[in-house]
């Protein structure tokens, strides 16, 4: 950038979301990824003349709830739509979807920043649509078409182009698909294809007092959000040289709209073809389908099935229960990771010791496992009485520690019934043993075992710290973890005094 080129990128995004439903959007097909090619398929999705198709009325609710979460406003007359396109992994050689009026319309997403600050993208539209189907290029000589995907519901979230960095982006990316995982709408697995971004980018550069405003570029198919952070950040690069090269031609006036692809290994964006206008859609009402009449009654259900938003749930964690943003952060990436948080301080847990509990050994087995930490199988009841052994003294964390490992163990086993934490603590010896007789034999076996450690104790300076830990260490040792650090503690100092 010279000193009199001032940049300002404007972003927009599309983010296609598949919905978790069990069939797809018309017919009874499962809805699955990973099955075998082409097995997930009936007539109608694959375009056989003469199949009717009939709506999926979970999938209108899941799409109206993410509209809904979204501050969309729903519309009660909504009409389905023939988008025409020609491409191997497109059956009908249309796809279903929506135009004017959008399901949902007119909302909005606060994105939380790194600095503290938040950033608000409107979201234009979010209405329902059914996917294609996936071109496969793994055979020498030939493409494969798996139709599996084919119909699978999915809603398209378009934004306003309100994002003008590359953190505003990949923030509000994070944040849709925080939401959408929250409110059970999509799994939102990125690796299976269940959301995809598609950042429109175009720069507006002022020099000399004017304003020039470069060609708008889709980049396609994204699933992850490190190639949309290097996507975008390549895209602005790019445009802005590109301009400088020709600043008169390369305008939006005169050349309008491309689509890109990525190129991960390289880093760079390709170009793939020229943007399509809504007018070369060619759309046209679907007469197989039946319009969409949402009353007061159907909205106010879907809303209420909403409920406390994750950046909501964030913001009580921290005030009610003096979490630190990333805490808090972390048990809100999910919504059922934190209803164990809820459920066991409602039943009397402390919020701290929960806490302490799933972002340790819980948060380090589901990454072990590559699941949420509520998905390791460890139940509330379990959280709640391991949490309030610790609070009580019963237990000391490290003993704590092992028998989350051994809940969470057990719940892989799928057994029926769930161990109590404190059955369990008592058949692995694990709980805190309060004769004090028991302690004060363990602290004098450790005091004459290691008579330069007491010497050091005893001298004081330096070296004192590291000895009274090291003789701490060595009773808790003895204890097989047994013994209650606080009175380990009290009883060594009494007795080096």
């Amino acid at each position: 950038m010279t000193d009199t080129d001032t940049i300002r990128p404007v972003i927009g995004m599309e983010i296609h979301v598949e919905l978790a439903t069990a069939t797809k959007l018309t017919c009874r097909c499962r809805n699955r990824f990973g099955d075998p090619p082409n097995t997930n398929v009936c007539p109608g999705c694959v375009g056989m003349p003469g199949v009717l198709p009939v709506m999926s009325e979970a999938a209108v609710d899941l799409a109206m709830k993410v509209g809904l979460a979204l501050n969309c406003t729903v519309a009660e007359h909504t009409t389905w739509y023939r988008k025409s396109y020609f491409y191997p992994d497109i059956p009908h050689n249309f796809q279903l979807s929506q135009f004017e009026p959008p399901l949902s319309g007119d909302g909005w997403l606060d994105v939380p920043l790194a600095d503290g600050s938040t950033k608000r993208v409107r979201v234009r539209r979010a209405h329902l649509e059914e996917d294609a189907g996936k071109n496969v290029h793994d055979a020498l000589g030939h493409t494969g078409v798996d139709l599996n995907r084919a119909g699978v519901p999915l809603v398209e979230i378009v934004s306003q182009p309100d994002m003008n960095t590359v953190e505003e982006v990949v923030g509000y990316a994070k944040a849709i698909h925080r939401l959408v995982r929250w409110l059970g709408a999509s799994e939102a697995n990125m690796q299976m294809g269940h959301i995809r971004f598609e950042p429109n980018i175009n720069l507006h550069i002022t020099r000399g007092g004017r304003v020039y405003k470069t060609p708008i570029t889709e980049v396609k198919n994204l699933n992850s959000f490190r190639s949309l952070e290097r996507a975008t950040a390549y895209e602005i690069t790019r445009q802005y040289e590109q301009w400088q090269a020709d600043p008169e031609g390369f305008s939006i006036a005169k050349i309008g709209k491309k689509n890109r692809g990525f190129d991960d290994d390289r880093g760079v964006t390709v170009f793939q073809r020229e943007k399509e206008a809504a007018h070369e859609y060619r759309y046209c009402p679907e007469p197989d389908l039946l319009p969409v009449r949402v009353d007061a009654a159907w909205r106010d259900r879907v809303a209420a099935s909403v409920g406390e938003l994750p950046l909501a749930r964030r913001a009580r964690y921290m005030e009610q229960h003096g979490l630190t943003f990333k805490e808090a952060d972390a048990l809100t990436q999910d919504a059922a990771t934190g209803n164990l948080l809820d459920t066991a301080v409602s039943a009397g847990a402390e919020a701290k010791r929960v806490t302490n509990l799933l972002l340790g050994r819980g948060a380090a087995i589901a990454n072990e496992r590559g699941c949420d930490i509520a998905a390791i199988g460890v139940t509330a009841a379990q959280v709640t009485e391991l949490a309030t052994m610790l609070s009580a003294g019963e237990i000391n964390a490290t003993s704590a520690a092992k028998v989350f490992d051994e809940l969470a163990g057990l719940a892989a086993t799928k057994r029926d019934e769930a161990i109590s934490a404190k059955v369990l603590a008592e058949t692995l010896g694990l709980l805190a043993v309060k004769d004090t007789a028991a302690v004060e034999a363990w602290v004098d076996e450790a005091i004459a075992a290691n008579p330069q450690a007491v010497a050091d104790v005893k001298e004081g300076g330096k070296k004192l710290q590291k000895a009274f830990g090291f003789l701490m260490g060595q009773v808790m040792q003895k204890s097989k973890g047994t013994a209650p650090p606080a009175d380990v503690r009290r009883v060594l100092e009494e007795k080096l005094k």
